[in-house]
């Protein structure tokens, strides 16, 4: 019999009755019952209970053994009395009466619970993640990511793709968010940068004659945590193909990603081909480019309605006179509501740093609410046209400038969904949002910036950067979202030397600018690049949303915190001075702001 087991827990079943057993894994619970004892022994696989009599040379042993010890036992399988058996395990109808007992690592006082569910701190839980994932959700999570990156790579061979590995210590990118850096002990005074993507690289791999790259590449970027997004480090599928276009790459990752949320839940999800809107259609209909297509509601623009003759309602005409837009949200069959209903969202709006929400309520022919009185009949007629609102319905409005009006909708939008329980259940809904813009203005309006990814190529090639107003550009570029959740951008690539100067020149660089911050991509293009495009989806995000996780970190084996900070390794840490000294670094301690 082997040294440690002869079967794992969660193997066991009727069918080993009468067998001899030897089992290794931790202590989960005991329970002393006086003249017996029970362990509930677990590994990755399971659980079992184990049945200890008093009278066992072992008994006084397993007894001290604390929780989360390590040990091995040697019994037999024995069928468990008909009014002991449990349904919540899958050998809850079988024990296993020790023989033999091996304590193979006591377990010290545990400084968190690992057996049940306990609402645990977030610090408590990152300083001491070797515990935390012993617990059955956290490792299921793990294991249920691992799963998932072994059936992308699968499906990505079997559409013909290759494997590569682009480097983790490279130059540092101009573009994006922070990099983190490392000094370079041979090279004084010079810095690594580790990649925030492998764009670059896998451009390259293009232009080095390769038709279809992928890999399940790790990524680092200095930013901000959010629920849906980890400091420091995340992983993607990147992928890029040669001699494509957009329909190409759509057509290549749907049956990826369909093929995978199918595999790994049974929620229901939209067939592909996935539905593409515009981007300018996302922003006025969904208030934003990450739309949650489970929500039913629509956005519309009812600017003009509100200038008709007759509307009396000052405070939006002068907003609107002074470059406003008024957004409407229709409440399907909300004119029942009780108007407590009402006043809730108007104090959320006003939470929010909005003076409110304006509605009007339509019923028998006619509007009622606060500012249906300042309204005339033909601007309410204009308003249920473009809204689509019919009576019995509530219309919900939002006036500021064009960008805040759309931002501050969306977030209604969403409000209302939640409030009337119309968002959609155990559901995946994909959707492409393309034809991004290829320029916008900056914050002070003063000049033109890339928008999106500054290497993609513009929809209509040279010919729109030479005679086209730059903001009305459009480029090859385009994100999957799913459940409101962006997975990923992607973009058909500029594999032109002229059309990427020209390109850059809009947005301010110069040539010499692209050749010394891109020399490697620039110098690759001048000697023939196929055209090329490709997509990165996150596969943090992915998983988080087959686990059905609300955050991030619930999905990352050992996450940082919201301050980007590793409490389990202490990190980033403080180096001492030899090591300073080798790099040729001094360090300035910063002075405390007043």
């Amino acid at each position: 019999m082997h040294l440690y087991r002869s079967h794992t827990c969660g193997e066991l079943s009727s069918k080993n009755v009468g067998e001899e057993v030897k089992l290794s894994g931790w202590i989960d619970r005991k329970r002393d019952h006086g003249g017996l004892l029970f362990i509930d022994l677990r590994d990755q696989y399971g659980i079992i209970q184990i049945v200890i009599d008093s009278d066992s040379d072992f008994f006084h042993s397993c007894e001290a053994a604390r929780l989360e010890s390590v040990v091995t036992i040697i019994g037999k399988v024995f069928l468990r009395d008909k009014e002991l058996i449990n349904i919540k395990i899958p050998s809850g109808d079988i024990e296993v009466k020790i023989d033999k007992f091996i304590l193979e690592s006591p377990s010290d006082i545990l400084p968190m619970p690992v057996s049940g569910n306990h609402d645990l701190g977030e610090e408590l839980r990152l300083k001491n993640r070797f515990l935390d994932m012993r617990r059955t959700i956290v490792k299921n999570n793990m294991l249920l990511r691992s799963r998932i990156i072994s059936s992308i790579r699968k499906r990505m061979i079997e559409q013909g793709f290759y494997e590569f590995q682009t480097p983790i210590l490279t130059a540092s990118s101009p573009e994006g968010a922070r990099d983190f850096l490392v000094p370079s002990r041979l090279n004084l005074g010079k810095f690594y940068a580790l990649p925030q993507a492998p764009q670059q690289f896998k451009q390259l791999i293009m232009a080095s004659g390769f038709d279809k790259y992928f890999q399940i590449a790790p990524c680092f970027r200095d930013e901000d945590a959010r629920a849906d997004r980890s400091p420091g480090e995340f992983y993607q599928l990147d992928m890029e193909m040669a001699f494509v276009t957009q329909e190409d790459v759509f057509e290549t990752i749907e049956p990826v990603l369909y093929g995978l949320f199918k595999e790994f839940s049974n929620w229901k999800i939209n067939t592909p081909p996935f539905p593409k809107i515009k981007y300018k259609d996302s922003i006025l209909k969904y208030g934003t480019d990450k739309p949650d297509l489970r929500n039913p509601l629509e956005i519309s623009d009812v600017t003009k309605a509100f200038l008709l003759e007759g509307v009396t309602f000052k405070v939006f005409r002068d907003q609107i006179n002074k470059g406003a837009v008024v957004r409407a949200i229709t409440a399907p069959s909300a004119a029942n509501k009780p108007r407590s209903f009402f006043d809730k969202l108007n104090s959320w709006a006003q939470e929010q740093g909005q003076p409110g929400l304006g509605y009007i309520i339509l019923s028998d022919n006619e509007a009622k609410g606060p500012i249906a009185k300042f309204m005339s009949s033909n601007a309410i007629e204009k308003i249920k046209v473009n809204s689509l609102a019919k009576d019995g319905d509530a219309v919900f409005f939002i006036c500021n400038s064009e960008s805040e009006a759309s931002s501050f909708a969306g977030k209604s939008r969403m409000r209302i969904a939640q409030e009337m329980d119309l968002i959609e259940q155990e559901v995946f809904k994909f959707c492409w949002i393309v034809d991004f813009p290829m320029y916008e203005l900056d914050e002070s309006g003063n000049s033109i910036i890339f928008s999106h990814n500054p290497f993609s190529m513009p929809q209509g090639g040279m010919e729109v950067l030479e005679s086209k107003d730059p903001l009305e550009i459009l480029a090859w570029q385009y994100d999957i979202v799913c459940n409101g959740i962006e997975l990923s951008s992607g973009a058909i690539r500029n594999h032109r030397t002229d059309i990427m100067e020209k390109a850059f020149n809009i947005a301010g660089y110069s040539s010499n600018d692209l050749r010394t911050r891109f020399g490697a991509l620039y110098n690759a293009f001048k000697y023939g690049a196929p055209p090329h495009g490709g997509i990165a989806p996150g596969i943090d995000r992915i998983v988080m949303l087959l686990a059905n996780e609300p955050n991030i970190r619930e999905v990352i084996m050992f996450p940082m915190n919201q301050q980007a900070q590793d409490l389990l390794m202490n990190a980033p840490s403080n180096i001492d001075e030899n090591q300073l000294k080798e790099l040729s670094l001094k360090i300035n301690k910063a002075k405390d702001k007043k």
